[in-house]
Parts: structure tokens; C-alpha cells; sequence
């Protein structure tokens, strides 16, 4: 069972790795708009102040001028994370799979654990994955959700399972009609990416996961 549980974490890379491309078209019906998601609007506004949140966090960090300078496409990164949140819970409600507070709670203090407490853990989340500490619970419920789903298709970490999962999510995605303002890229359905928009830290805390039996998956 840990061994499942163990595969089921690793997979969230399939999906994080993906780094954004998507398929939008006509967001110029959508003034003010950065995407519209299953005929949700993400507001230029609300995506406006996820970079300020990040920014401010990384102003704040010891080394934040250079992190400041690798994100330079920071906008484009939090607006593809929007997509994946959107994406990742419509697969989990078609699936019948939801997440507990427990179980959120439990996850939040296996990766508090193992990045050393919870300053380091931010800290990991803000060079890594350019994630401010407020967003971070957002982040691990992800995780989460992604495990449990490729747990409950039997989505082992191999090239079959990663295919498998993408596919999942590849369903929920083209469900939602995404539809994202040009000039953020298009979004891409078949590789879960946005444009040609590339972020070197998503691949990264995948390998500071927690133990997958720590993780609970029920």
C-alpha cells in the first residue's frame, strides 16, 4: 500500500513538469479577461494580484533579487497554475474524489517536515516553485488530489501510468473549453501547456516531496 501511495505522489510531476501550451481562441470577447475557464472568468485583476503576492515574498528573500530575474515570465506561471488548479478539480469531481482537512493538514506537515519546518518549506515553494507562503495551501491540496487520482486509475510512475493520468486530465481540460487571452499564449490540451512558456522551478519540488505515506489517500 505505501508503494501505491508512493507512486500515486510521484505522478503529480506528469501534469507539473508539463510547463504550459494550451488552445485559446476569440479572448478578445472577454475584455479584461485573462482566461475563461468552464465559462469562469480568471480576472486580469485576480492573476495581476497573484504576481504581487510572489513578488513581494521574493523582495523579501535573501537571494530575491536573482529569483526576481529567473521569473520574468511570472505572470504567464500563475496563470498556467490557475488553469492546472481548474483542471486538476474538475478531474478529481468527475472522479468522485475529494480531500479532506485532515488529510490536507497531514500533507501540509509531511512537506513542512521535510523541508525542515515551515520557513524553509516557503522558502522551497518560493525559489523552486515561485509560490508566495499564502499560496501554498492552495498548492498542497493540488498535490494532493493529484495523488489520490492517479491512485484511484492505478497510474503508476512509468511512461504507461504518466500517459494514463494525461489523459484524465487532457478529458477535463477539453470539458472546460479554455479559452486564454493571447497575450498570455494558447493553451494546449493534448500537452497541458501554455504557449511556449517554459518555468524551470515547477519540475523541481516534486523531488522534495514528502513521504508517500504520510500522505493519506482515503
Amino acid at each position: 500500500m505505501h508503494r501505491r501511495r508512493r507512486t500515486a505522489i510521484s505522478v503529480s510531476a506528469v501534469l507539473l513538469a508539463a510547463a504550459p501550451l494550451l488552445t485559446a481562441c476569440g479572448s478578445e470577447a472577454h475584455p479584461g479577461a485573462a482566461a475563461v475557464i468552464g465559462g469562469q472568468r480568471v480576472e486580469v485583476s485576480t492573476l495581476q494580484a497573484q504576481v504581487a503576492d510572489v513578488r513581494a515574498a521574493q523582495a523579501k528573500a535573501p537571494e530575491g533579487q536573482q529569483m526576481i530575474a529567473d521569473t520574468g515570465q511570472l505572470g504567464r506561471a500563475k496563470l498556467f497554475d490557475l488553469i492546472v488548479d481548474r483542471v486538476v478539480k474538475k478531474a478529481a469531481d468527475d472522479a468522485g474524489i475529494t480531500v479532506t482537512r485532515k488529510e490536507l493538514q497531514q500533507a501540509q506537515a509531511a512537506y513542512t517536515a521535510q523541508a525542515g519546518g515551515a520557513e524553509a518549506l516557503a522558502a522551497t515553494f518560493l525559489q523552486q516553485r515561485g509560490v508566495a507562503p499564502d499560496q501554498v495551501d492552495g498548492v498542497v491540496e493540488r498535490e494532493v488530489l493529484i495523488g489520490k487520482l492517479a491512485e484511484s486509475i492505478g497510474a503508476a510512475n512509468t511512461p504507461d501510468g504518466q500517459q494514463k493520468l494525461n489523459a484524465v486530465f487532457t478529458a477535463a481540460a477539453k470539458s472546460l473549453d479554455i479559452d486564454v487571452n493571447p497575450r498570455y499564449g494558447t493553451w494546449d490540451n493534448q500537452k497541458l501547456v501554455l504557449g511556449d512558456y517554459k518555468a524551470p522551478w515547477i519540475t523541481q519540488l516534486t523531488k522534495q516531496a514528502p513521504p508517500a505515506n504520510e500522505v493519506p489517500t482515503a
